[in-house]
């Protein structure tokens, strides 16, 4: 069990901000921005298999041959994602995403030279005023940082409602409810969806509704609720440009099945959106 209590290290070690397992193939981490081969890793599926259940188990999810792949976030943050045989052919793997827990607030970038000052206070300001953010970016590029950054300039007589796939945010609000999506049982019932959980929230009065990500059918869902007076919204979504931010959260519209003409979705997300930070 040598490679189980050195793997425990990995997830310990403050400067690896990301650990990759490939199977009984091999151990991956990223530290100071590099990635790098391990010289050890499992010696059989059956170790890895001890940690994945250990640490789901934890926080009360599942992974089987029902769910074979997973996300669960850890109580500092930490994010891991584990899929299993037989999806994952060269045996189970496990990805997991460490978060700085030294940034707080934007002044902390400006601290750290980040961030200009003008910068920061352009910012403040848009999330003070309740303006509609989209923050978006590659993976790894600290979408969610930024977020939980942008929240902590909100003020504390706001009610503030959370939505996720995975609950991970870190937002430090007393009048705060975070929701969590939830996958179907073993026969196929009782799933909840973000756009369900959009759609409970806009009945729970709501001062702010910050999404996790938008990467499906809810960005109809969120649209509609900012059109309809929740101003302030905050969310994530994957992009490398804004240009391409806004044609695939017209594309996602799109898949939700509205029978509206290009054109009147590009109208919607003009007259609902008024900041993407990249």
């Amino acid at each position: 069990m040598a490679t189980y209590e050195r793997f425990k290290e990995l997830l310990k070690d403050p400067e690896i901000t990301e650990i990759m397992v490939n199977g009984t193939k091999g151990i991956f981490i990223e530290k100071f921005g590099q990635k790098r081969e391990l010289d050890f890793s499992f010696e059989n599926e059956q170790e890895i298999m001890e940690i994945i259940k250990e640490i789901f188990s934890s926080q009360g999810k599942r992974i089987d041959k029902y769910h074979p792949y997973a996300d669960v976030c850890l109580e500092d943050g930490t994010r891991v994602n584990a899929i299993i045989p037989p999806l994952a052919r060269q045996g189970p793997s496990i990805t997991v995403r460490k978060f700085s827990t030294n940034l707080k607030s934007l002044d902390d970038l400006v601290a750290n030279h980040t961030l200009t000052e003008k910068a920061a206070k352009f910012l403040v300001a848009c999330v003070k005023g309740k303006l509609n953010i989209l923050i978006s970016g590659a993976t790894g590029s600290g979408k969610t940082t930024t977020l939980e950054m942008l929240s902590y300039h909100i003020s504390e007589e706001e009610r503030i409602i959370t939505i996720e796939d995975t609950a991970e945010l870190k937002v430090h609000h007393k009048n705060l409810v975070s929701l969590e999506t939830r996958d179907p049982d073993e026969e196929g019932k009782g799933e909840v969806t973000l756009r369900d959980l959009i759609k409970n929230a806009l009945r729970m009065r709501p001062d702010r509704i910050i999404l996790g990500e938008v990467r499906g059918e809810e960005a109809l869902d969120l649209i509609q609720a900012v059109s309809t007076g929740h101003r302030g919204t905050l969310a994530v979504i994957h992009g490398n440009s804004p240009s391409e931010v806004l044609a695939r959260l017209e594309t996602l519209i799109l898949s939700s099945g509205i029978k509206l003409p290009p054109e009147e979705i590009r109208k919607m997300i003009a007259q609902t959106i008024n900041i993407i930070i990249q």
